[in-house]
């Protein structure tokens, strides 16, 4: 589900849950459970994918068969992942191989760092295409990484977007080609593992402090109780019998 490596004083993290990396209940709990073990440690993080998809995003198809008791468990579970990855004190690259979208977007913009190669991947979070609402830290995710002025484009045209277009629009750092995907993760991570590892996690603590206390003013509650509702239970069959059924 997640492999963890080291090359060089680099943890190498790799999503490896079905060929799309989609975010299911144990996906989450297991991502969530590796980021709160690596915050106990040092040094510099990335996380990546394999093959050509970083995360197609949220399992909609195990949403529409788990119905309300599977949503009420999943989006805690979701919101646990994010906030660990978000919060993580270490250094935290993301190498994205190829398509990030929706929950894989908010995942990769959780990172300090975003690199993504070059090599027809797309990137986004379309999640008002699909009809659903942002949890909160992945709302705040976003308006962390997204510049103020671009931040409503991205967010209500819920569209997706290549690597120089992502790029413009501040959803990655930099763009690289595919096949030095791999060296430019690791030499951007050593290079933030540079500064003393309690001066780095006291600034990036102070840096996402208001997104955090965000967070903690709102309530999950009203995000489980939209994605339960019939109206967004309909626009999730529809977006799936639309655009999914081939898969």
């Amino acid at each position: 589900m997640i492999e963890r490596s080291d090359r060089d004083g680099v943890t190498w993290l790799t999503l490896g849950h079905g060929k799309a990396n989609l975010m299911d209940l144990e996906s989450c709990t297991g991502i969530a459970q590796e980021m709160e073990a690596l915050a106990q440690g040092v040094g510099p993080v990335v996380i990546t994918g394999t093959g050509r998809i970083f995360s197609a995003g949220v399992d909609l198809r195990r949403i529409l068969d788990g119905g309300a008791d599977y949503i009420a468990a999943f989006l805690p579970a979701l919101e646990r992942m994010l906030r660990a990855t978000f919060e993580l004190p270490r250094p935290l690259v993301a190498a994205l191989n190829g398509h990030a979208i929706a929950g894989g977007c908010v995942l990769a913009c959780a990172a300090d760092l975003t690199l993504m190669a070059d090599g027809g991947g797309r990137i986004g979070v379309p999640e008002l295409a699909v009809g659903v609402p942002f949890p909160p830290m992945a709302l705040n995710v976003m308006t962390t990484r997204v510049p103020p002025h671009k931040l409503r484009q991205v967010i209500l045209a819920a569209a997706t977007h290549p690597a120089e277009e992502a790029l413009a629009l501040g959803l990655v750092d930099r763009v690289v080609t595919p096949d030095t995907l791999t060296d430019a993760a690791q030499a951007a991570a050593v290079g933030l593992g540079q500064t003393p590892a309690s001066v780095y996690a006291a600034t990036k603590r102070a840096l996402i402090a208001d997104a955090i206390a965000r967070v903690d003013g709102g309530s999950l509650g009203e995000s489980i109780e939209l994605w339960c509702s019939e109206p967004v239970l309909t626009a999730i069959r529809t977006y799936v019998a639309a655009t999914l059924s081939g898969r």
